[in-house]
């Protein structure tokens, strides 16, 4: 895996400060295709295989659900925080809605 392009450490509760990081560097990035997550950190990898990194948050912690969400990942909220004995959790972002599900019939 390459090095990242960017860092962001983030503290507990601080949510805000990771979605305006993931904002203003997102743009350095192509279409977005996976993200990794280990206990103590997550990674966003595009399709170049260029990534970003913010370290202090994992699989484990409630705030990862916001993040993830605001990258349009494919996972369970549910079973997210789960234990695994994998290196990491892997998931593909680019999550869809399907068509005319939000129209009124």
């Amino acid at each position: 895996m390459t090095e990242p392009l960017a860092t962001h450490e983030f503290k507990a509760g601080e949510v805000d400060q990771a979605l305006e990081f993931l904002k203003r560097t997102r743009s350095e990035l192509r279409t977005l295709r996976k993200v990794r997550i280990w206990p103590d950190r997550m990674r966003i990898i595009d399709v170049n295989k260029d990534c970003f990194e913010i370290k202090g948050i994992g699989y484990q912690d409630d705030d990862i659900v916001p993040i993830l969400r605001n990258l349009n990942t494919a996972f369970n909220p549910q079973t997210i925080h789960d234990a695994t004995d994998q290196e990491y959790k892997e998931f593909d972002t680019g999550k869809r809605r399907p068509w005319a599900e939000d129209r009124v019939m």
